[in-house]
């Protein structure tokens, strides 16, 4: 099975920690040159510097932006991508703060869609012309098991992630004849800073102990365990291979078996 990256560019978002960190690891195990981005550069610096080299020839960097400033966004990726092409993104974003739906500010869904789908649409335009004149192109998108089935508490998150995976199962259509596949990956409670202030929400709306809140979410696995980032930046790096290029227009779940639905 072809899953070298050897001689392609990655440009993975919300690099600096969790799920994004793993797949730039991954990616870059994997022989890719890998350009990070988020908000702290200095988090970047250090992980660019760590992150594997198993070739003298692979080159890894980095950039800060903020996913919510699309001008500053678009004029970062233009002048990266001026220089070398994306082959491979990875679309990572944190999430919308816990919250239901009935009762949120209008703002609020404005900001989500901002950091999630404009800033997704925003990226994506601009490196898709340098993946297509090398026939080669894989765009991933980290999303949610909520587009499968909602998430009781996450309202915003909820109707955010469903939108950026219509969007991409649209794009997947039109990016296909150019050999670029378009896929979601949607992580179930995966040992990050998010589910952390997940389950830190619940246990204060319950009263119970953070200790016991996280067991009983863990209970509502069929693995009985929350997910390690590297096992989400597996999917992720599978998607982004050549082993990997009959497939686009897929939400595939990384949850240990919770999604019920199929």
């Amino acid at each position: 099975m072809d899953v070298d990256l050897s001689g392609r560019h990655a440009l993975v978002r919300g690099a600096s920690q969790g799920i994004g960190r793993a797949c730039a690891i991954e990616l870059a195990t994997l022989g890719a040159n890998v350009t990070l981005m988020a908000r702290r550069a200095e988090v970047l610096q250090q992980l660019s510097d760590d992150l594997p080299r198993v070739a003298a020839s692979q080159r890894h960097g980095f950039f800060a932006a903020d996913a919510g400033d699309a001008d500053g966004l678009r004029a970062a990726v233009e002048e990266l991508v001026a220089a070398h092409p994306v082959h491979i993104l990875i679309n990572n974003s944190g999430g919308p703060p816990p919250g239901p739906v009935h009762g949120t500010e209008v703002g609020a869904f404005l900001d989500a869609y901002r950091e999630h789908l404009v800033a997704n649409h925003v990226v994506t335009e601009i490196v898709v012309p340098g993946m297509q004149a090398a026939r080669y192109g894989r765009i991933v998108n980290i999303i949610s098991t909520s587009v499968k089935e909602p998430i009781k508490g996450l309202g915003v998150s909820n109707t955010t992630r469903w939108a950026v995976a219509s969007w991409a199962k649209t794009l997947a259509t039109e990016l296909a004849p150019y050999g670029i596949t378009v896929n979601n990956v949607l992580p179930g409670s995966t040992h990050t800073p998010r589910i952390e202030q997940i389950v830190q929400t619940r246990a204060q709306k319950s009263g119970s102990s953070i200790e016991d809140m996280q067991r009983t979410m863990e209970a509502e696995i069929p693995m009985g365990r929350f997910a390690d980032p590297a096992e989400i930046a597996a999917a992720v790096a599978f998607l982004a291979s050549p082993a990997a290029g009959y497939i686009t227009g897929i939400n595939l779940p990384v949850d240990g078996g919770r999604t019920r639905a199929l």
